[in-house]
């Protein structure tokens, strides 16, 4: 049963209020949902059921842990392209993308003066172990390996998805 008789009244719709909310991360406590709900002026059981459909909607994609691997202790963390022959890159990418130490993996398609095609973030305690890491790469790379190179980044972006303000259409 809803609470939403005791929901603030707001122009905006409670999905839109869920998503604001959500932005910002769960809070750090026990029942996270339960302290969201409160704030939203709705039952717990009524978010969870709207967060549900939302998901099944396509509305958000997903609610997961994004750690910082920096307080973690992992500091040494390179993007390695990967020049990999076209009919292998899907499978090469799905394997490399699986392993834990790899936090990105995607496509790109191929510029003229570059070219690769396959990118995955690398993370790594050490330069040492991630060098190794690339190694292990290489391994499932195989036949359609044509050349990699490492970058390492100048400096750290903040990284976020897209955030809507309360109010703003």
């Amino acid at each position: 049963m809803s609470d939403s008789a005791s929901r603030p009244e707001t122009a905006e719709p409670i999905e839109r209020q869920i998503v604001t909310a959500l932005q910002g991360g769960l809070p750090i406590t026990r029942h996270p949902y339960r302290q969201l709900s409160q704030q939203l002026g709705i039952d717990e059981d009524e978010l969870l059921q709207r967060m549900q459909q939302m998901l099944d909607e396509g509305i958000i994609r997903r609610i997961g842990v994004v750690p910082n691997h920096y307080a973690l202790g992992y500091r040494y963390n390179l993007m390695v392209v990967w020049d990999i022959e076209d009919t292998a890159v899907d499978a090469v990418g799905a394997a490399i993308g699986e392993l834990d130490y790899v936090s990105h993996c995607y496509r790109r398609p191929r510029q003229p003066g570059w070219p690769y095609n396959l990118f995955a973030m690398v993370h790594g305690k050490s330069r040492d172990e991630v060098d190794g890491k690339i190694e292990q790469l290489r391994e499932y790379v195989g036949a359609g390996y044509r050349g990699h190179t490492a970058l390492k980044s100048s400096r750290i972006l903040k990284k976020t998805g897209l955030r809507l303000r309360p109010g703003e259409t």
